[in-house]
């Protein structure tokens, strides 16, 4: 979890390790889960153009899944990406669901805007992770994957269920999977993409995995993780590729915005404290999704932190973000007021 590269370098483009992997990924990533659809669609040419704008600005880790737009992400993330060098950047994706053409009409309930017509089958056995490999290879239009994550595995995620899909990746092979094609060379990186931590600690007690997207659970609201997962994580050398940032939005921009906390409508508890972390933010002048970005890269654990965009003005939004200077006397009064955990890592110290 080394940084490569001299101190000049702009926070975005710096490196860092994915676990004992020969991989760096750059210290933005680009989640395409809006390239999907999600919320609202877009065009062919606004998911090129955005891109095209996190290249320009240096974003150099990409991940989809087959999930987003029921497979429309990973169609749209391998046209674009196409036109690039492939050794120069880091490609992420996912497995656990496959797709088949849809038989009943979709209800929204998803989020996505007008997705793909197909619709999900879970398989985490090793037949169905070799499955959703292959297929999305094809929807890349792309051999190389260079990071493979097993997708939305957790007892919150799947209630009573969640035994009969740990048992298809235990007994039926969907961990062997994924070890066989890292050993093979067929991609880089294995691990988790997940909202759960305790199915990254799980997992890391069953099998060796190099990495975890995990969603939110180390944010500027949320850093309870620092009682287990973020130490057993740089323990083993376990990368987290950091996503929900934001919380789900409530983090970008404050109780003025929206007001999202983790994929749904934020309680009054969650929008105090995101106005109590305002008003500290305002006093020092910093923007408070200034703040959000830059918390959680200051762990030794975090290697990118993962921003969904969907035109090449949010993703310049979250590049200025990521780059904004901030004073260290905010990170003292967050800790003062009792908004971040005393024993956080923060920027600059």
């Amino acid at each position: 979890m080394t940084e490569a590269g001299s101190t000049t370098t702009p926070a975005v483009a710096q490196r860092r390790n994915i676990g004992r992997r020969a991989l760096q990924v750059s210290g933005l990533g680009l989640g395409t889960a809006p390239l999907g659809g999600l919320y609202r669609d877009l065009s062919e040419e606004e998911a090129q153009a955005t891109v095209d704008a996190a290249w320009n600005a240096g974003v150099r880790l990409f991940d989809t899944a087959p999930h987003y737009g029921h497979t429309k992400a990973e169609h749209r993330l391998g046209t674009a990406l196409r036109r690039y060098p492939r050794s120069e950047y880091v490609l992420s994706t996912k497995v656990g669901r496959h797709f088949v053409p849809r038989v009943t009409p979709y209800d929204g309930s998803e989020g996505w805007q007008n997705p793909l017509p197909f619709e999900a089958h879970y398989d985490y056995t090793r037949e169905g992770i070799l499955r959703s490999f292959e297929d999305s290879q094809q929807r890349l239009g792309m051999v190389d994957i260079d990071i493979l994550l097993i997708h939305d595995i957790g007892r919150v995620t799947h209630g009573e269920r969640n035994a009969h899909y740990w048992n298809q990746l235990t007994a039926g092979g969907g961990f062997r999977a994924l070890d066989d094609l890292r050993t093979a060379g067929a991609v880089k990186a294995v691990g988790l993409g997940v909202n759960e931590g305790a199915a990254i600690l799980e997992t890391m007690a069953e099998f060796d995995i190099d990495c975890a997207l995990l969603a939110g659970r180390y944010t500027l609201l949320e850093q309870a993780t620092l009682d287990d997962l973020l130490p057993a994580c740089t323990a083993r050398n376990v990368s987290i590729l950091l996503g929900g940032a934001f919380n789900s939005g409530i983090l970008a921009r404050g109780v003025q915005g929206d007001l999202k906390f983790n994929y749904g409508e934020a309680p009054p508890e969650i929008i105090a404290r995101v106005a109590r972390l305002e008003a500290v933010c305002k006093s020092c002048d910093v923007p408070l999704a200034a703040a959000a970005l830059q918390f959680p890269y200051a762990h030794p654990a975090i290697a990118s932190v993962l921003t969904g965009a969907r035109s090449p003005a949010e993703l310049h939004e979250n590049v200025a973000s990521f780059e904004r200077p901030i004073p260290v006397e905010l990170w003292q009064k967050l800790r003062e007021e009792g908004l971040i955990d005393a024993r956080a890592p923060v920027p600059g110290v």
